[in-house]
């Protein structure tokens, strides 16, 4: 996928499959003709597929199916080798390993679905290489841009939610030792029937490939400095691959006037990159007038009921256009409305945020993860 075209190419022909592991370029196309590396489609590679789930939680070839039913199974009148272990159950205040890999190899797809009420309360975490600090931490539901604790469908490149709430993946997340996710219910009761799927190749992976991470924040703007910082405190080389927002309106009128900006490698006061409006940044125009989910951007939900406050929920995907930086990296976006008088009218919304980007590790900790009361959607 050409975001990862550049300083980290080699990685990125590889994970696309534009180039094979022994450095041999599809003759029928360049990355440029083959975005999507369709075309390399048949040419074979030096790769094992392999898939977790709770069918078979550890990957192992051969590894599927093995479960015994009891007798209060659905399958216990068909015996081993059906469907007897499809999910599990996230017990209450405990973390669940779902997967643990040993490298090299990238995650393809992800693909997992339960009960809403599982959205803000678990928590995802994914680590590389055997890190102590998670490269992905994000609340279940908004890793997969499902905002606000509710379920709608998402009909995206890179993340798609089908009915009904079918969340999948398709971020690739290279590893060189090892892979670890985790789940976490920080609820208060036991969530059952969560199913789970992570399909990943085993393979080599080029030195300048890049570790995925997403981080989730959550903060309340304010008329004296109406901005959220989606991200800040990166360093290191990388680039940044994609936003999803949950914004909670908590004024009459227009939301979305504010600026969208990349401070990049040392920019303090003045951004190199400014956007001219939230529409703007989410490939929209004019206040959207409706919703939309396209494969680079979309504002896929708006709800405004009756003695509740207006929910949006948007994304942008820079699969062709990353931000990439050498050095270190802070994104804000502004909360801005009108006033009657024809001026920016600052305003005190409710924004919770997932940045996605690619970065060479080490990376910096995460500042912590607000707890399960200050995610509760309003």
């Amino acid at each position: 996928m050409s975001f990862c075209i550049g300083r980290i190419a080699a990685s990125a022909l590889v994970v696309a499959g534009l180039v094979s592991l022994h450095g041999q370029q599809p003759a029928a196309s360049g990355p440029d003709e083959d975005l999507f590396g369709l075309s390399s489609l048949p040419l074979l590679r030096h790769a094992e597929t392999r898939s977790i789930s709770a069918e078979n939680p550890n990957g192992e070839k051969g590894g599927g199916a093995k479960a015994v039913p009891d007798a209060g199974s659905a399958a216990s009148e068909l015996g081993v080798g059906w469907k007897v272990r499809p999910a599990i159950d996230l017990p209450h205040q405990q973390t669940v390993t779902l997967a643990t890999v040993k490298g090299p190899g990238v995650i393809k797809h992800i693909w997992m679905t339960v009960d809403p009420k599982a959205y803000r309360d678990c928590v995802l975490r994914f680590y590389w290489d055997n890190e102590t600090s998670p490269s992905v931490e994000v609340p279940l539901g908004d890793f997969f841009a499902e905002g606000h604790g509710e379920r709608y469908n998402v009909n995206s490149l890179m993340v798609t939610v089908n009915p009904s709430g079918g969340f999948n993946s398709y971020w690739p997340m290279p590893f060189r030792k090892s892979a670890r996710i985790t789940i976490e219910n920080q609820g208060t009761e036991t969530i059952d029937s969560f199913f789970y799927q992570i399909t990943y190749s085993l393979e080599e992976v080029p030195v300048a490939a890049a570790y995925f991470h997403a981080q989730w924040r959550r903060s309340m703007t304010s008329r004296e400095h109406p901005e959220h910082v989606i991200l800040d405190g990166v360093e290191g080389q990388g680039q940044y691959v994609g936003t999803f927002i949950a914004w909670t309106q908590l004024s009459d009128g227009w939301w979305g006037e504010g600026e969208m900006k990349f401070f990049i490698d040392g920019d303090k006061q003045n951004p190199t990159i400014n956007g001219t409006g939230t529409e703007d940044y989410f490939g929209g125009a004019w206040g959207f007038g409706s919703t939309f989910s396209a494969p680079f951007s979309g504002y896929p939900f708006y709800e405004k009921k009756a003695g509740e406050v207006p929910k949006h929920a948007l994304y942008r995907w820079h699969v062709v256009d990353p931000i990439r930086f050498d050095s270190d990296l802070k994104v804000t976006i502004q909360a801005l409305g009108w006033w009657p008088n024809g001026k920016f009218q600052p305003l005190t919304d409710d924004i919770a945020s997932v940045a996605y980007w690619y970065q060479i590790e080490p990376h910096k900790p995460f500042p912590p993860l607000p707890p399960r009361e200050e995610r509760f959607p309003r």
